[in-house]
């Protein structure tokens, strides 16, 4: 059902890859994000303002799409997401999303490859697109960036589309992780730092290398945590925690599960 009603149209209107649906959406949002945030944003610079380009967040709190599309959206471009179906599924606010040009995807499914059909087909259209490498929230207890799967990286690679590093910090305060509780006052300090383009140039060409898409993959993470480190002031752990060996549940809140 949502599959046929995907829109892959070329980026229009400013900012770029807006419609009437996602401006009706920013101008509800945007006044209530603000309402409860105070926001420092920096590397606005290099998100480029025009032409297919990923940006690849960390995950800290379901609250982060609102802030990093917050983010792209008053600096000139509209992006675009794969989202879990179940969302696509809620009454009123499914459609919503839909009509703005979000992608339903199925994750930890035999349909799950069709997500990188989605993604290529947007990229080709000239959009921008927004990922969360590790595919989840994160799972380390001091709100690290984990082990990411491999899928940006092979989706970069393979469409020679560039890969910009974006880090936000506070919105784990805002809306504590796997909670759905928003801290309303006082307004949380919200922190967006935008890094220059990943350098891939070694990997290039080894899209159906699994070596290459680790490494890679890798890369962007180190970049994304560089920016990460810078904001709080602190160093990673040596350890990464790696959700491949980890014994929790891949995806969805895994502190109900245990």
């Amino acid at each position: 059902m949502a599959e046929m009603r995907v829109s892959y149209a070329p980026p229009t209107g400013y900012p770029l890859g807006t419609n009437p649906t996602y401006k009706f959406g920013a101008g509800v949002l945007i006044p209530l994000i603000s309402l409860i945030t105070k926001r420092t944003w920096t590397g606005a610079e290099n998100i480029p303002k025009t032409g297919a380009a990923i940006v690849a967040s960390n995950h800290l709190s379901y609250f982060d799409v609102l802030n990093l599309t917050h983010f792209l959206f008053k600096n000139g471009r509209a992006p675009r997401y794969l989202g879990k179906v179940g969302v696509f599924k809620v009454p009123i606010i499914g459609r919503i999303i839909l009509a703005a040009g979000q992608v339903p995807v199925e994750r930890e499914t035999p349909n799950a490859g069709k997500a990188v059909d989605h993604a290529k087909r947007l990229l080709e259209s000239g959009h921008l697109l927004g990922v969360y490498p590790e595919g989840t929230l994160t799972r380390d207890l001091d709100h690290w960036p984990m082990v990411a799967k491999t899928g940006l990286a092979r989706l970069a690679l393979s469409t020679n589309t560039p890969v910009i590093p974006v880090v936000q910090w506070g919105s784990q305060v805002l809306m504590p992780t796997y909670s759905k509780k928003l801290k309303l006052f006082p307004r949380t300090k919200i922190t967006i730092v935008a890094g220059k383009a990943v350098d891939l140039s070694p990997w290039q060409g080894k899209a159906d290398d699994p070596q290459a898409l680790i490494e890679a993959t890798a890369k962007v993470m180190l970049e994304i945590t560089k920016l990460l480190e810078e904001i709080r002031g602190q160093k990673r752990p040596e350890v990464i925690f790696d959700p491949h060996t980890s014994d929790l549940p891949r995806i969805g809140n895994f502190k109900k599960k245990r």
